[in-house]
């Protein structure tokens, strides 16, 4: 029975042509919409290389000093000496690195320039972070300590560097800024996207201009914090709270006078929130929110279509019913043969928008507007998608054709 509702389906569709292409124009461009902004949402947010395990890190980007009107205020990243005392000195999590924010500089090759993006980094960055190394290895504790004029490369700064990109570069030196560094590792490179990882060379911090020394609160850093478990964020948000209580106020930094010093340790989205929103209670609910209502419109649009289209494609069809009613088919057997037709339209549908949805992540992730894109279809809201256009294909389908199954013979035929 299942087979000959799709045969029968089958046949419609090709039986009317623009019915057909306005249904399936409206299903599949609702749902390769939202997997396309869904797949940029998870590619903001997610964890993916090197931050894989941001389920488990904690960011600490900002530091905020206010008087005590509250009225004037500076904030931004901290120095390596504040994040020393009170972010790297936590027991409670599993590792603790700090790094600065990408610099821009300079490096040629010949007359050509090249410009770059340099990071300043402990070595837990290497061991908190999972970058893939495919030549040599990261500096260590030595180097740093040694003070040791290192760095770690990406791909593609090799590529624009050395000529011979076939060749290990390893022990080989590059000029940044005029002066010399030893390359002792090569790694596929991290997208923009990712502030705290991105770079194009990583240096440990105890290398020229890296300005690690400086004694005052706020400087060009930035710390992530690794639990051991996703159950010891909550502990490890208290301990760094306890240990900012600890400074003494109000004080005085670079001759602002501050009552106020707010400093937080928090999950990558809200962290992300907090930068490019300023912040706020309520925040990450906001957000979501008018995500939710985006998606609700890109989807609520197509269906209120959808139905349109169905309500008349079913309505064509006065007559068939008539026909088939008065050959003595039950009303459960017509309603079942719409519901399986709104079915096998929907998962036509969806199969466009996969395919569609392929190629343009596909287009993006080559096309070098996001360097070091890896955008993936999420397919839990694919499965979410596919369902929500199966709802609105079946009440769309079930009540005009409970509709149409009720009238009696003569009404159904005189109707067409």
């Amino acid at each position: 029975m299942l087979t000959n509702y799709i045969k029968i389906a089958w046949k419609v569709l090709l039986r009317h042509p623009f019915y057909t292409f306005i249904t399936l124009f409206g299903i599949s461009l609702t749902l390769t919409v939202l997997m396309v902004l869904t797949s940029f949402l998870d590619h903001l947010f997610g964890s993916h290389y090197p931050e894989t395990r941001r389920n488990r890190t904690l960011y600490i980007q900002h530091l905020l000093q206010m008087d005590s009107t509250r009225s004037s205020r500076q904030a931004g990243p901290m120095s390596f000496r504040f994040l020393t005392d009170y972010a790297k000195s936590m027991k409670t999590p599993e590792r603790v690195t700090i790094c600065s924010f990408f610099n821009s500089s300079n490096a040629y090759v010949g007359s050509h320039k090249i410009k770059l993006n340099t990071k300043f980094t402990d070595a837990e960055f290497w061991r908190v972070t999972e970058f893939e190394f495919l030549e040599g290895k990261p500096y260590n504790e030595q180097n740093i300590a040694n003070s040791d004029n290192v760095a770690v490369i990406t791909d593609d700064f090799k590529r624009q560097y050395f000529e011979n990109t076939d060749e290990s570069v390893i022990g080989k030196d590059v000029e940044i800024e005029n002066i010399h560094y030893r390359v002792i590792g090569v790694v596929r490179g991290s997208s923009y996207t990712r502030l705290f990882t991105y770079a194009d060379v990583y240096f440990p911090y105890t290398v020229p201009k890296s300005n690690y020394q400086d004694p005052g609160m706020r400087g060009n850093y930035v710390a992530m914090v690794l639990a051991k478990d996703k159950a010891d964020l909550k502990p490890i948000q208290d301990e760094f709270q306890s240990n900012i209580g600890r400074i003494p106020l109000p004080g005085v930094q670079n001759g602002f006078k501050y009552a106020v010093l707010e400093v937080k340790s928090e999950p990558y989205v809200e962290n992300f929130l907090s930068m490019i929103l300023g912040g706020g209670p309520g925040l990450k609910t906001i957000f979501f929110g008018v995500i939710a209502f985006i998606m609700f419109m890109l989807m609520g649009l197509p269906a209120i279509n959808l139905v349109n289209v169905n309500v008349s494609r079913i309505m064509e069809r006065a007559s068939e019913i008539g026909i088939r009613k008065a050959f003595g088919a039950p009303v459960r057997t017509l309603l079942w043969q719409f519901i399986v037709e709104n079915i096998f339209i929907t998962f036509i549908g969806g199969a466009i928008a996969l395919v569609l949805t392929l190629i343009i992540i596909q287009l993006i992730n080559r096309s070098g507007w996001i360097a070091y894109a890896d955008l993936t279809i999420n397919f839990s809201v694919f499965l979410v998608s596919i369902l929500v256009c199966l709802v609105f294909g079946l009440l769309s389908g079930v009540a005009p054709a409970l509709r149409m199954s009720k009238l009696n013979i003569a009404d159904a035929l005189k109707a067409n």
